[in-house]
């Protein structure tokens, strides 16, 4: 954690506290069963002032997650919205990493969650490049994991939950064990799912493959703006499953995350992909995504709203 986050202020049920006070009891429900959904989203510097991109579309998914989930939140959209964009005001980030989260507090242990209350809290920290400064340029190193993702009709993977992230923790940790940045999830059915915390694409004589909801994947705020960025260029792209081998044999693959936000990926399982290096279709995929979220082209889809500090 960055000590400067220390000194900021975190949004909890509709008060901004210090940073440090923002607390939960040990008994609370959510720190012995994981009953969380949260967001992760990015505030870019811009030329029109900070903004939280796709602001409205993520915290769309935080109430689709708590409704799976059974967790009536008591703020609207419009209201969670506009304390996200005041975290940003108060304190005073140009640009930032924001973290809503909504848990089941403290009440009862009980495995049924619905006596604990509905708690929601929002912060804001300083967050560099998720899989490193050299990674958006030269790509990363990654291994297909031998953890699976989850198995339908199990945990829902359409909700952002954390319990869900208890399995992107075992990807991500045998990865990083096995000298990789980065671990790849298949599914139950032994197809290509996402990574650890980003969707994933693989290109193959100019169409960009990447796996549909069925293969249990989170369907990402970032993976909408590629597929409509990849329109815009009259790329096309194909939902569909994909088998493992395909990754050996493509000629780029990319992640794409709000923290990734657009990854290459140079390797996969110590096999090079195409040239060894960032390809030219997810160059250009990230050039526009990059102009997008750092406001230096038309904002045509209405992804940013605008927060004067």
């Amino acid at each position: 954690m960055d000590p400067r986050d220390e000194q900021s202020k975190i949004w909890m049920n509709g008060k901004f506290i210090p940073w440090m006070d923002a607390k939960v009891h040990v008994m609370s429900h959510v720190l012995h069963y994981g009953s969380s959904v949260f967001e992760g989203m990015r505030c870019y510097k811009t030329p029109n002032g900070p903004s939280i991109f796709r602001l409205a579309d993520h915290i769309r998914r935080l109430f689709d997650s708590a409704k799976i989930y059974r967790m009536p939140i008591k703020y609207t959209i419009n209201e969670i919205i506009q304390a996200c964009n005041d975290t940003i005001k108060v304190n005073k980030y140009e640009s930032a990493y924001v973290r809503p989260l909504v848990y089941r507090g403290y009440h009862s242990l009980g495995v049924d969650p619905s006596k604990c209350p509905v708690e929601v809290v929002i912060g804001a920290l300083n967050w560099g490049r998720y899989l490193g400064e050299e990674a958006i340029s030269k790509g990363v190193d990654v291994g297909v994991s031998s953890w699976n993702r989850l198995a339908p009709n199990t945990m829902p993977s359409l909700a952002k939950a954390g319990s869900n992230y208890m399995n992107s923790q075992l990807i991500k940790q045998e990865a990083s064990l096995d000298g990789f940045s980065e671990g790849i999830g298949l599914d139950i059915f032994g197809y290509v799912s996402e990574g650890s915390g980003e969707n994933i694409y693989v290109i193959r004589d100019g169409v960009i493959y990447t796996p549909s909801f069925s293969s249990c994947i989170l369907p990402g705020i970032t993976r909408n703006c590629v597929i409509k960025i990849a329109s815009e260029m009259n790329i096309k792209v194909v939902e569909t499953r994909i088998p493992r081998e395909m990754l050996y044999i493509a000629d780029e693959i990319f992640f794409s995350g709000t923290a990734a936000e657009i990854t290459p990926i140079r390797s996969v399982d110590r096999i090079q992909i195409g040239s060894g290096s960032r390809g030219p279709i997810t160059e250009k995929i990230q050039k526009r995504y990059f102009e997008y979220v750092n406001g230096e082209c038309d904002d045509v889809y209405g992804w940013h709203d605008f927060i004067k500090l």
